[in-house]
């Protein structure tokens, strides 16, 4: 159903930061999960650096054809993290170039148009499986199902009064908190739960639907 040729399978992705236990220096880091989770879906994941002097340079080199703003952090934790990954988000914008956040990269998409999020006090989302109500009908269809059950790992929630500007809510949980959306213009996709994390027909079709079509048509 979905179909991408080797010369548009390029998803770049970017990175969280950590600082080694042993040695004085400052790493970027991501999870062995993407990389096998894009491999098996036939996608090319491409890392992104987060001190590049020219990100856009880099990539307009690697011809990238998604992007991913991956989990990981809170947003201010690094500021380079966070400038990186603006300008990641402005380039795919600018370029037309689909673009997917996972959890932390909602959260700072959400930011970028004027949203915010605030703490769950009742930490009711913080290693706890639950159930997703689909919201949005070519999502339904792709997925194949009104709702579905994801994993949960943040304890940062977006609700209805928090959205950012023009992004537009495509799922939710019970307590109505926001758990995906998507940007009304820009090819913008984002979602709270982890799908590099759980290998299945679900999230795949999810990166497949997100990146090999135009969920705006």
């Amino acid at each position: 159903m979905y179909q991408m040729t080797i010369e548009k399978n390029k998803i770049g992705i970017s990175l969280r930061i950590v600082n080694s236990n042993t040695y004085p220096e400052t790493r970027d880091a991501l999870s062995h999960d993407w990389a096998k989770f894009l491999e098996n879906i036939g996608m090319i994941p491409i890392f992104i650096p987060n001190n590049l002097s020219n990100l856009e340079s880099f990539l307009d080199q690697t011809q990238i054809n998604g992007l991913i703003l991956s989990g990981g952090d809170n947003i201010g934790d690094y500021p380079i993290r966070d400038s990186t990954e603006k300008k990641i988000l402005n380039y795919g914008i600018t370029n037309d170039i689909p673009i997917f956040g996972v959890c932390r990269g909602m959260q700072l998409i959400n930011n970028n148009f004027g949203g915010s999020i605030k703490i769950d006090q009742k930490k009711l989302h913080v290693g706890k499986k639950h159930v997703v109500n689909l919201l949005d009908k070519k999502l339904i269809s792709v997925l194949n199902s009104n709702s579905i059950t994801v994993n949960s790992y943040h304890n940062n929630i977006i609700t209805k009064d928090l959205l950012g500007k023009n992004l537009e809510s495509t799922s939710v949980v019970d307590d109505d908190t926001i758990e995906s959306f998507k940007h009304k213009i820009h090819k913008i996709f984002a979602v709270m739960w982890h799908p590099e994390r759980e290998n299945n027909v679900i999230n795949k079709n999810l990166i497949k639907y997100i990146f090999c079509n135009n969920f705006h048509d």
